[in-house]
Protein backbone atom coordinates (compact mmCIF):
# COMPACT_ATOMS: atom_id res chain seq x y z
CA UNK A 1 0.00 0.00 0.00
CA UNK A 2 1.85 3.46 -0.92
CA UNK A 3 1.98 5.84 1.61
CA UNK A 4 4.60 8.53 1.61
CA UNK A 5 4.41 9.05 5.45
CA UNK A 6 5.41 5.72 5.79
CA UNK A 7 8.37 4.48 7.58
CA UNK A 8 8.74 1.71 5.61
CA UNK A 9 10.99 1.69 2.29
CA UNK A 10 8.19 -0.83 0.55
CA UNK A 11 5.57 1.82 1.39
CA UNK A 12 7.03 4.95 0.29
CA UNK A 13 8.44 3.70 -2.45
CA UNK A 14 5.58 1.28 -3.83
CA UNK A 15 6.49 -1.06 -6.48
CA UNK A 16 2.51 -0.78 -7.34
CA UNK A 17 2.17 2.69 -7.41
CA UNK A 18 5.51 3.39 -9.61
CA UNK A 19 3.69 0.93 -12.22
CA UNK A 20 0.25 2.70 -11.81
CA UNK A 21 2.32 5.85 -12.32
CA UNK A 22 3.64 4.36 -15.31
CA UNK A 23 0.89 3.29 -17.17
CA UNK A 24 -0.90 6.32 -16.43
CA UNK A 25 2.16 8.34 -18.17
CA UNK A 26 2.14 6.09 -21.20
CA UNK A 27 -2.05 6.87 -21.24
CA UNK A 28 -1.00 10.46 -21.03
CA UNK A 29 2.41 11.31 -22.51
CA UNK A 30 0.59 13.02 -26.06
CA UNK A 31 -2.75 14.63 -24.04
CA UNK A 32 -1.27 17.66 -24.90
CA UNK A 33 -3.74 20.04 -22.51
CA UNK A 34 -2.73 17.77 -19.67
CA UNK A 35 1.03 18.31 -20.50
CA UNK A 36 -0.17 21.83 -20.93
CA UNK A 37 -1.50 21.90 -17.38
CA UNK A 38 1.39 20.24 -15.70
CA UNK A 39 3.87 22.71 -17.33
CA UNK A 40 1.61 25.43 -16.17
CA UNK A 41 2.13 24.34 -12.67
CA UNK A 42 6.02 23.43 -12.82
CA UNK A 43 6.06 27.29 -14.17
CA UNK A 44 4.73 28.15 -10.26
CA UNK A 45 8.13 27.40 -8.92
CA UNK A 46 6.48 24.70 -6.62
CA UNK A 47 7.53 21.91 -7.96
CA UNK A 48 5.75 18.99 -9.64
CA UNK A 49 4.60 15.15 -8.13
CA UNK A 50 6.17 11.92 -9.42
CA UNK A 51 3.07 11.43 -11.57
CA UNK A 52 2.77 14.95 -13.01
CA UNK A 53 6.66 14.65 -14.22
CA UNK A 54 6.41 11.09 -15.39
CA UNK A 55 4.17 12.18 -17.71
CA UNK A 56 6.20 15.16 -18.91
CA UNK A 57 9.21 12.28 -18.89
CA UNK A 58 6.73 10.03 -20.96
CA UNK A 59 6.00 12.85 -23.84
CA UNK A 60 7.91 12.25 -26.79
CA UNK A 61 6.39 15.44 -28.62
CA UNK A 62 9.50 17.70 -29.92
CA UNK A 63 8.21 21.06 -28.99
CA UNK A 64 6.52 20.02 -25.59
CA UNK A 65 10.62 18.80 -25.17
CA UNK A 66 11.46 22.25 -26.15
CA UNK A 67 9.35 24.06 -23.48
CA UNK A 68 10.34 21.64 -20.74
CA UNK A 69 14.14 22.65 -21.59
CA UNK A 70 13.28 26.33 -21.47
CA UNK A 71 11.30 26.20 -18.11
CA UNK A 72 13.79 23.98 -16.64
CA UNK A 73 17.06 26.64 -17.74
CA UNK A 74 14.41 29.50 -15.87
CA UNK A 75 14.00 28.08 -13.22
CA UNK A 76 17.48 27.11 -12.98
CA UNK A 77 18.59 31.04 -13.56
CA UNK A 78 15.76 32.29 -10.62
CA UNK A 79 16.71 29.98 -8.14
CA UNK A 80 20.52 29.70 -8.68
CA UNK A 81 21.60 32.62 -10.89
CA UNK A 82 25.00 32.11 -12.62
CA UNK A 83 26.30 30.14 -9.24
CA UNK A 84 28.04 26.89 -9.95
CA UNK A 85 29.25 25.20 -6.50
CA UNK A 86 32.74 23.19 -7.25
CA UNK A 87 33.63 20.05 -5.49
CA UNK A 88 36.13 17.05 -5.57
CA UNK A 89 35.78 13.46 -4.17
CA UNK A 90 38.06 12.43 -1.89
CA UNK A 91 38.45 8.46 -1.34
CA UNK A 92 39.52 7.44 1.68
CA UNK A 93 39.60 3.94 1.54
CA UNK A 94 38.21 1.20 -1.01
CA UNK A 95 38.26 -1.82 1.14
CA UNK A 96 35.19 -3.09 1.05
CA UNK A 97 32.78 -6.47 2.22
CA UNK A 98 29.90 -6.16 -0.21
CA UNK A 99 29.26 -7.70 -3.21
CA UNK A 100 27.83 -5.13 -5.32
CA UNK A 101 28.12 -6.52 -9.55
CA UNK A 102 28.53 -3.15 -10.61
CA UNK A 103 31.10 -1.46 -8.68
CA UNK A 104 34.91 -2.75 -8.89
CA UNK A 105 35.55 -2.53 -5.29
CA UNK A 106 33.25 -5.51 -4.42
CA UNK A 107 34.72 -8.01 -2.09
CA UNK A 108 35.82 -10.65 -4.93
CA UNK A 109 37.54 -8.42 -6.82
CA UNK A 110 41.51 -9.41 -6.49
CA UNK A 111 43.31 -7.36 -8.78
CA UNK A 112 42.17 -4.01 -7.72
CA UNK A 113 44.80 -2.39 -5.63
CA UNK A 114 43.36 -2.16 -1.76
CA UNK A 115 44.60 0.99 -0.20
CA UNK A 116 43.81 3.38 3.02
CA UNK A 117 44.57 6.38 3.70
CA UNK A 118 46.57 7.18 6.84
CA UNK A 119 46.22 10.62 8.68
CA UNK A 120 48.92 11.98 7.49
CA UNK A 121 48.33 10.85 3.50
CA UNK A 122 44.78 12.78 4.13
CA UNK A 123 46.92 16.26 5.31
CA UNK A 124 49.04 15.38 2.13
CA UNK A 125 45.80 14.80 -0.65
CA UNK A 126 43.28 17.61 1.16
CA UNK A 127 46.77 20.04 0.67
CA UNK A 128 46.72 18.93 -2.87
CA UNK A 129 43.62 19.59 -3.21
CA UNK A 130 43.10 23.12 -1.30
CA UNK A 131 46.52 24.02 -4.10
CA UNK A 132 44.14 23.56 -6.79
CA UNK A 133 41.81 25.67 -5.60
CA UNK A 134 39.19 23.38 -3.54
CA UNK A 135 37.46 24.52 -0.65
CA UNK A 136 34.63 21.63 -0.66
CA UNK A 137 35.21 17.71 -0.92
CA UNK A 138 33.12 14.76 -0.49
CA UNK A 139 34.50 12.02 1.14
CA UNK A 140 34.07 8.35 -0.29
CA UNK A 141 34.62 5.16 2.07
CA UNK A 142 33.59 1.57 1.26
CA UNK A 143 31.68 -0.74 3.85
CA UNK A 144 33.95 -2.26 6.05
CA UNK A 145 33.70 -2.66 9.60
CA UNK A 146 37.15 -3.43 10.41
CA UNK A 147 38.74 -1.59 7.80
CA UNK A 148 36.98 1.80 7.67
CA UNK A 149 34.64 1.82 10.91
CA UNK A 150 32.80 5.40 11.91
CA UNK A 151 35.70 6.07 14.32
CA UNK A 152 38.23 5.84 11.00
CA UNK A 153 35.70 8.05 9.04
CA UNK A 154 34.88 10.41 11.83
CA UNK A 155 39.38 10.50 12.85
CA UNK A 156 39.27 12.02 8.47
CA UNK A 157 36.40 14.67 8.95
CA UNK A 158 38.42 16.10 11.66
CA UNK A 159 42.04 16.14 10.36
CA UNK A 160 40.60 17.21 7.06
CA UNK A 161 39.19 20.39 9.39
CA UNK A 162 42.09 20.89 10.90
CA UNK A 163 44.23 21.60 7.78
CA UNK A 164 44.69 24.87 7.91
CA UNK A 165 46.85 26.27 4.58
CA UNK A 166 47.56 29.20 2.64
CA UNK A 167 45.38 31.03 5.23
CA UNK A 168 42.71 28.83 4.08
CA UNK A 169 40.33 25.89 5.06
CA UNK A 170 38.19 23.17 3.19
CA UNK A 171 34.68 25.15 3.88
CA UNK A 172 32.52 21.59 3.62
CA UNK A 173 33.43 18.02 4.25
CA UNK A 174 30.64 16.01 2.71
CA UNK A 175 30.12 11.98 3.15
CA UNK A 176 29.52 9.63 1.12
CA UNK A 177 29.56 6.35 3.21
CA UNK A 178 27.61 3.65 3.65
CA UNK A 179 23.81 3.28 5.38
CA UNK A 180 24.73 3.00 9.00
CA UNK A 181 22.68 4.09 12.56
CA UNK A 182 21.16 6.86 14.12
CA UNK A 183 23.55 7.26 16.82
CA UNK A 184 26.23 7.40 13.61
CA UNK A 185 24.42 9.41 11.94
CA UNK A 186 24.45 11.77 15.07
CA UNK A 187 28.12 11.56 15.01
CA UNK A 188 28.68 12.65 11.80
CA UNK A 189 26.42 15.27 12.69
CA UNK A 190 28.43 16.46 15.59
CA UNK A 191 31.16 16.33 13.38
CA UNK A 192 30.10 19.38 11.29
CA UNK A 193 29.51 17.13 8.24
CA UNK A 194 27.94 19.11 5.21
CA UNK A 195 25.87 16.74 3.35
CA UNK A 196 25.37 12.89 3.90
CA UNK A 197 24.80 11.31 0.57
CA UNK A 198 24.03 7.64 -0.38
CA UNK A 199 22.71 6.72 -3.91
CA UNK A 200 20.04 4.36 -3.84
CA UNK A 201 21.34 2.45 -6.77
CA UNK A 202 17.76 1.10 -8.06
CA UNK A 203 14.49 1.67 -6.39
CA UNK A 204 13.51 -1.73 -8.18
CA UNK A 205 13.27 -4.08 -5.14
CA UNK A 206 13.94 -6.94 -6.74
CA UNK A 207 16.81 -5.79 -9.08
CA UNK A 208 18.41 -4.58 -5.87
CA UNK A 209 18.86 -7.58 -4.38
CA UNK A 210 20.41 -9.11 -7.72
CA UNK A 211 22.49 -6.44 -7.94
CA UNK A 212 23.76 -6.46 -4.16
CA UNK A 213 23.93 -10.30 -3.64
CA UNK A 214 26.45 -10.16 -0.77
CA UNK A 215 27.07 -8.64 2.26
CA UNK A 216 24.85 -5.59 4.62
CA UNK A 217 24.12 -3.90 1.58
CA UNK A 218 22.05 -6.47 0.16
CA UNK A 219 19.39 -5.06 2.80
CA UNK A 220 17.02 -3.39 0.55
CA UNK A 221 14.85 -1.53 3.49
CA UNK A 222 18.04 -0.59 5.82
CA UNK A 223 19.41 1.11 2.77
CA UNK A 224 16.70 3.05 1.35
CA UNK A 225 14.93 4.19 5.00
CA UNK A 226 18.79 5.41 5.58
CA UNK A 227 17.97 8.55 4.56
CA UNK A 228 15.09 8.61 7.45
CA UNK A 229 17.75 7.35 10.22
CA UNK A 230 20.10 10.39 8.84
CA UNK A 231 17.53 12.99 9.65
CA UNK A 232 16.77 10.89 13.10
CA UNK A 233 20.12 11.59 14.10
CA UNK A 234 20.16 15.39 13.29
CA UNK A 235 21.09 15.70 9.51
CA UNK A 236 19.14 18.48 8.07
CA UNK A 237 21.17 18.25 4.82
CA UNK A 238 20.76 14.82 2.70
CA UNK A 239 21.75 13.48 -0.76
CA UNK A 240 19.87 10.95 -3.05
CA UNK A 241 20.79 9.74 -6.38
CA UNK A 242 20.14 6.71 -8.23
CA UNK A 243 22.87 4.69 -10.66
CA UNK A 244 21.09 5.43 -14.00
CA UNK A 245 21.28 1.97 -16.45
CA UNK A 246 21.27 -0.40 -13.51
CA UNK A 247 17.00 -0.39 -14.22
CA UNK A 248 14.74 1.12 -16.36
CA UNK A 249 15.02 5.06 -16.46
CA UNK A 250 11.16 5.75 -15.50
CA UNK A 251 10.53 3.65 -12.76
CA UNK A 252 13.73 4.90 -11.03
CA UNK A 253 12.83 8.80 -12.49
CA UNK A 254 9.32 7.75 -10.63
CA UNK A 255 10.94 6.41 -7.31
CA UNK A 256 13.49 9.30 -6.71
CA UNK A 257 10.64 12.05 -6.43
CA UNK A 258 8.59 9.67 -4.76
CA UNK A 259 11.89 9.42 -2.02
CA UNK A 260 12.09 13.30 -2.05
CA UNK A 261 8.38 13.72 -1.60
CA UNK A 262 8.72 10.71 1.29
CA UNK A 263 11.13 13.00 3.18
CA UNK A 264 9.15 16.40 2.63
CA UNK A 265 6.07 14.45 4.08
CA UNK A 266 8.12 13.09 6.95
CA UNK A 267 10.34 15.51 8.04
CA UNK A 268 9.01 18.30 6.08
CA UNK A 269 12.52 19.25 4.22
CA UNK A 270 13.11 17.55 1.30
CA UNK A 271 16.74 16.68 -0.54
CA UNK A 272 19.40 18.94 -0.40
CA UNK A 273 20.63 17.43 -3.31
CA UNK A 274 20.08 15.03 -6.08
CA UNK A 275 22.56 13.25 -7.63
CA UNK A 276 22.45 12.05 -11.61
CA UNK A 277 25.14 9.39 -12.27
CA UNK A 278 25.39 6.86 -15.10
CA UNK A 279 27.09 3.46 -14.89
CA UNK A 280 30.59 3.64 -15.99
CA UNK A 281 33.56 1.37 -17.39
CA UNK A 282 35.96 0.33 -14.24
CA UNK A 283 38.26 -2.37 -13.51
CA UNK A 284 35.91 -5.96 -14.00
CA UNK A 285 32.61 -3.37 -14.92
CA UNK A 286 31.77 -3.51 -18.36
CA UNK A 287 28.72 -0.83 -18.04
CA UNK A 288 27.60 -2.52 -21.74
CA UNK A 289 26.56 -5.91 -19.33
CA UNK A 290 23.87 -3.48 -18.05
CA UNK A 291 20.93 -3.56 -20.96
CA UNK A 292 19.47 -0.44 -19.42
CA UNK A 293 21.62 2.24 -20.37
CA UNK A 294 19.78 5.76 -21.18
CA UNK A 295 21.08 8.41 -24.00
CA UNK A 296 22.63 11.78 -23.80
CA UNK A 297 19.16 13.01 -25.04
CA UNK A 298 16.91 10.97 -22.24
CA UNK A 299 20.05 11.85 -19.51
CA UNK A 300 19.22 15.90 -20.22
CA UNK A 301 15.38 15.44 -19.99
CA UNK A 302 15.69 13.87 -17.02
CA UNK A 303 18.03 16.88 -15.77
CA UNK A 304 16.11 19.17 -16.95
CA UNK A 305 12.47 17.16 -15.59
CA UNK A 306 14.29 16.68 -12.22
CA UNK A 307 15.10 20.85 -12.15
CA UNK A 308 11.08 21.36 -12.82
CA UNK A 309 10.18 18.59 -10.15
CA UNK A 310 11.94 19.77 -7.08
CA UNK A 311 13.33 23.28 -7.97
CA UNK A 312 14.82 23.71 -4.46
CA UNK A 313 17.00 20.98 -4.73
CA UNK A 314 20.82 21.07 -6.13
CA UNK A 315 21.58 18.96 -8.71
CA UNK A 316 25.03 17.36 -9.14
CA UNK A 317 26.83 15.92 -12.00
CA UNK A 318 30.37 14.24 -11.63
CA UNK A 319 33.01 14.18 -13.78
CA UNK A 320 31.52 10.75 -14.57
CA UNK A 321 30.25 12.70 -17.54
CA UNK A 322 32.11 14.05 -21.02
CA UNK A 323 32.80 17.92 -20.85
CA UNK A 324 30.39 17.66 -24.05
CA UNK A 325 27.53 16.17 -21.99
CA UNK A 326 27.95 18.60 -18.86
CA UNK A 327 27.90 21.47 -21.16
CA UNK A 328 24.84 19.94 -22.19
CA UNK A 329 22.98 19.39 -18.88
CA UNK A 330 24.50 22.31 -16.98
CA UNK A 331 22.00 25.56 -18.09
CA UNK A 332 18.74 22.76 -17.59
CA UNK A 333 19.48 23.20 -14.00
CA UNK A 334 22.86 21.49 -12.73
CA UNK A 335 23.88 23.25 -9.53
CA UNK A 336 27.06 21.50 -8.20
CA UNK A 337 30.06 19.63 -10.15
CA UNK A 338 32.93 18.05 -9.68
CA UNK A 339 36.14 19.06 -11.23
CA UNK A 340 39.52 17.63 -12.00
CA UNK A 341 38.52 14.47 -9.46
CA UNK A 342 40.65 11.06 -8.94
CA UNK A 343 38.08 7.77 -8.11
CA UNK A 344 40.93 6.27 -6.97
CA UNK A 345 41.85 6.67 -3.21
CA UNK A 346 43.82 9.76 -2.54
CA UNK A 347 45.51 10.31 -5.78
CA UNK A 348 45.57 13.70 -5.65
CA UNK A 349 48.76 14.17 -3.84
CA UNK A 350 50.78 11.61 -6.27
CA UNK A 351 48.18 10.18 -8.96
CA UNK A 352 48.39 7.00 -9.91
CA UNK A 353 50.82 6.14 -12.82
CA UNK A 354 49.32 3.83 -16.05
CA UNK A 355 51.41 1.08 -15.04
CA UNK A 356 50.61 1.11 -11.38
CA UNK A 357 47.41 -1.67 -10.44
CA UNK A 358 44.22 0.97 -10.04
CA UNK A 359 42.31 1.80 -6.80
CA UNK A 360 39.88 3.51 -8.85
CA UNK A 361 36.37 3.00 -8.37
CA UNK A 362 35.51 4.06 -12.25
CA UNK A 363 36.91 5.65 -15.19
CA UNK A 364 36.31 9.81 -15.57
CA UNK A 365 35.51 11.01 -18.85
CA UNK A 366 35.89 15.06 -18.09
CA UNK A 367 39.89 15.02 -17.31
CA UNK A 368 40.57 18.60 -17.30
CA UNK A 369 42.19 20.48 -14.56
CA UNK A 370 40.07 22.71 -11.66
CA UNK A 371 41.49 25.72 -13.34
CA UNK A 372 40.35 24.50 -17.18
CA UNK A 373 36.64 23.68 -16.19
CA UNK A 374 36.77 27.48 -13.69
CA UNK A 375 37.82 29.06 -16.59
CA UNK A 376 34.93 27.27 -18.96
CA UNK A 377 32.74 28.27 -16.71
Amino acid sequence: MYNPKSLKAEEFISDEEIRETLAYADANKENVALIDQILAKAKECKGLTHREASVLLACPIPEKIQEMYDLAAEIKKEFYGNRIVLFAPLYLSNYCVNGCVYCPYHKKNQHIARKKLTQEEIVKEVTALQDMGHKRLAIEAGEDPLNNPIEYILECIKTIYSIKHKNGAIRRVNVNIAATTVENYRKLKEAGIGTYILFQETYHKESYEKLHPTGPKHNYAYHTEAMDRAMEGGIDDVGLGVLFGLELYRYEFAGLLMHAEHLEAVHGVGPHTISVPRIKHADDIDPSAFDNSISDEIFAKICALIRISVPYTGMIISTRESQAVREKVLPLGVSQISGASRTSVGGYDKPETEDEVTSAQFDVSDQRTLDEIVNWL
